[in-house]
């Protein structure tokens, strides 16, 4: 750990159902404001929970549009519903997408909500940059790829502490999104890593990339004491070859790319067959 340097403990939840995960977040959220109360004996840490949702449909505090019937057709698919106090509309969560739960306070960083969705959404961009995909903000919510969603953020804050945050698609079914409108945001398609890529990206190839970028774009030290030891010695052991697929990604991604500029004709299959 660097000296002075602010410290998020990491938590990998593996894959858990939503509320399960949520119960985890939400105690770990209640620490961090029993300390900021003052209450005795009370001492919170900051904490980056990862977690791959069995699926699940949740909804933000801008609800009044999703009536009983859409949560019975929704649950009849084989997924869960929840209604949420994050920001945002609906969106799904489900097996092959890592999504991470920041639960800070954000006096330790910069008290500023603004500040911190843009942090996440770079942390996003950084992640996409190491598998050779150029992704971006736009006007709306989440990071882009050209006009496909790629990653989702919701959060909460309460006195500067955060709960809930953001999903990225790894290889994740994009079937399900077809059910819904996501984000609210009509005509737009969503992808993933896998997609774009032309390759497999399984999540835990993804949760090296994400943590360094989180740790860079953050600025704080990464402690994995919280982890199972050997969910730790599989971490350690797994970076050279994750770091070696993602350089045969790369390579992957730059050569689809010289093929298109060579065939300016061909159709490329991801813009060609949108989602909706």
């Amino acid at each position: 750990m660097t000296a002075g340097k602010r410290v998020v403990n990491v938590i990998n939840l593996g894959r858990m159902g939503y509320l399960r995960a949520n119960d985890v977040q939400m105690r770990h959220a209640r620490q961090l404001l029993d300390e900021l109360a003052g209450k005795p004996s009370s001492k919170g840490t900051n904490v980056l929970l990862l977690v791959e949702h069995t699926p699940v449909y949740t909804v933000g505090v801008r609800n009044q549009q999703y009536s009983p019937e859409d949560a019975f057709r929704l649950k009849s698919l084989g997924a869960e519903y929840y209604k949420t106090n994050r920001g945002g509309l609906i969106t799904f969560h489900g097996p092959g997408q890592l999504v991470a739960y920041p639960v800070l306070n954000l006096q330790h960083f910069k008290p500023s909500m603004k500040w911190y969705i843009s942090a996440l959404e770079n942390t996003l961009i950084k992640t996409c940059q190491k598998f050779g995909i150029t992704a971006r903000t736009t006007a709306d919510t989440g990071v882009w790829v050209e006009d496909r969603k790629i990653a989702s953020i919701g959060v909460h804050g309460s006195r500067f502490v955060t709960t809930h945050g953001c999903s990225l698609n790894c290889n994740i079914d994009l079937n399900w999104y077809k059910h819904i409108v996501p984000c609210g945001l009509q005509g737009k398609e969503v992808t993933s890593l896998t997609k774009e890529t032309g390759q497999d990206v399984p999540l835990n190839d993804t949760i090296s990339p994400f943590l360094s970028s989180f740790q860079e774009i953050f600025d704080c030290d990464l402690e994995y004491n919280l982890l199972e030891a050997h969910e730790m010695e599989e971490f350690i052991a797994n970076q050279h070859l994750l770091t070696q697929r993602m350089q045969n990604i790369q390579q992957s991604v730059r050569q689809m790319s010289t093929s298109a500029v060579h065939q300016p004709q061909a159709v490329d299959p991801i813009i060609a067959n949108p989602m909706w």
